[in-house]
Order: structure tokens, then sequence, then C-alpha cells
């Protein structure tokens, strides 16, 4: 969710006023970059979501034998040519990644809707358990911002939870509704609607709600101290809410969905992932 103060706000207050869940989606077409251009081995993948929709995505194979596979969701705005950025040093420590748009986004077909996303988050779970050249026990769920709300939900809802290694949510939320009133209270012009407004968005499908049904699977949670998108008692109210094996690394600073910048924090991932990767299933 690479987006500023100012920028959030205008999606929230869309988001509000119109009832739409759609109005969260903000997808950016062209691809500013391909994995070629980083130097990246890639294979460039089309699958169909579950009603259809053509959809484009990325998987970047693991140097040398791979430790595991990682399906890597992406926040709100852009796509993946910009959010590579937060997993293109993984295939180097042994690691495969599938990135891939959302319907709407790049070169995916359709438009982004939050029923619609479900399904295609779905459909690339499906695909990469389907590769027959991957462990399909040995996959994990990284999800940056709105993509790990909506990755937690997901997985927690169709009765996958128990099939991947570990949920790693960065910088995500823990209530739809309680975001949107945190970003009206902020601002004095729209203070006094921050409850009627936020009562326009449905708080069905919360991490908060569900993220206590992932047990035995870890969960990991990973948020900047200085968040000023989604701040850090987001991060802290999930972790109250799930149940063990769960951790959380709070980073002292550097903002939103920024963590995996730093190259200690990525020691740190490494690590963690081979463990859990090596653990009997």
């Amino acid at each position: 969710m690479r987006t500023s103060h100012s920028s959030f706000f205008i999606i929230i207050l869309c988001f509000t006023l119109s009832g739409c869940t759609g109005m969260f989606f903000q997808p950016m077409k062209s691809l500013v970059r391909t994995p070629s251009d980083i130097n990246l081995q890639y294979q460039d993948i089309r699958f169909t979501s579950q009603d259809g929709t053509k959809l484009h995505g990325w998987f970047l194979p693991a140097q040398g034998k791979a430790l595991g596979t990682l399906l890597f969701l992406h926040g709100n705005a852009e796509n993946i040519s910009t959010h590579i950025g937060s997993v293109y040093w993984l295939p180097s420590r042994g690691f495969n990644v599938f990135l891939f748009d959302y319907r709407g986004y790049g070169k995916s077909a359709g438009v982004a809707e939050i029923q619609g996303v479900f399904q295609d988050i779905k459909a690339a779970f499906l695909w990469l358990q389907n590769k027959p050249d991957i462990d399909a026990s040995r996959i994990a769920v990284l999800g940056q911002s709105l993509g790990a709300a909506m990755g937690a939900y997901v997985f927690a809802n169709v009765g996958q939870s128990n099939s991947i290694r570990a949920l790693i949510l960065d910088s995500t939320f823990s209530d739809y509704q309680q975001i949107v009133r945190e970003k009206f209270s902020s601002f004095w012009l729209t203070w006094p609607l921050q409850y009627p407004l936020s009562w326009l968005v449905t708080g069905q499908y919360s991490p908060i709600d569900v993220i206590g049904q992932y047990s035995p699977t870890p969960v990991l949670i990973i948020h900047t101290a200085d968040d000023g998108i989604i701040p850090l008692h987001h991060a802290h109210q999930l972790l109250d809410h799930a149940r063990p094996p769960k951790d959380i690394w709070v980073i002292p600073k550097g903002g939103h969905i920024s963590a995996l910048k730093y190259p200690e924090i990525r020691h740190r991932l490494v690590e963690y992932l081979t463990m859990i990767m090596a653990n009997p299933s």
C-alpha cells in the first residue's frame, strides 16, 4: 500500500462514501520493469481465476535447490513491477517466489473488487500447488498491507490455513472499520463523521476476526514503529487475537511496508523461513 497520508485519506473517503470496497484498490496497468531488468531469471505466468478472469504473474525460481516457496500478495496500489522490490532478493537465498497481479492490475484482466480478488488469491495458490517442479507442502504466504489483510481472510475461510507453512503479515491493519475511523478522526473536518461513515464499510473480511483460526500454522507479524499509514497498534491487536505459534517483529523505523529493505531483517526472515520449511508438515 504505497500511498501518502493524503492519498490514503482520499482512498478511504471514496471507499466510504460509495460504500464500494472496489474503491480500496488503486491499480496501475503499465509495468515499469520486469525481473530481467534486475537480472533475475523468471517465468512469465498466465493463469485463470475461479470465475475465468485472466491473470498475470511472475514465478522467480530459487537459485540452487529450493528450500521452499512464497506466495506474495502485494498492497493496494501500483502492480507487481513496483512491488517486486520487496521480494526480488529471496531467490538468491534459496526460495521460489510467485507474485501476481490481482484482476485490474498490470497485465491481469478485469476490474478489481474484493470478492473477485479473493478468487484470484485462491487461484494463485492452486496454481502453485499444481506446479510440478515445486514442493507443494512447503508454501508460505507473505502479504503486505491490504494484500496481507486479504490473504489472512482467504486462507482462513477456504480451509487452507493448515495447507501453508506460515502466514506472514507485513504492515497490515486489524479491522477495516477501525482503520476507516482512525483516518477520519485524524482530520478535523471529518472527525464528526468517523463512526457514521465507518458503518458503511463491511467488517466481515477483517483479519482480526480470523487470525485465531491459523493455529497450529505459524503467524508472523512485521510492522515498523513509525508506520504513518497503518499504526503499530494494529499489529499488536492481531498478535493478541492470534494463537500460538505466533511472533511479532517491530522495526524501529522505516515507514509503511519498508521493513524488508533492511539487510538484517532479510537475514532474519531467511532464518525464519528456513526453520519453518524444514519442520515436518
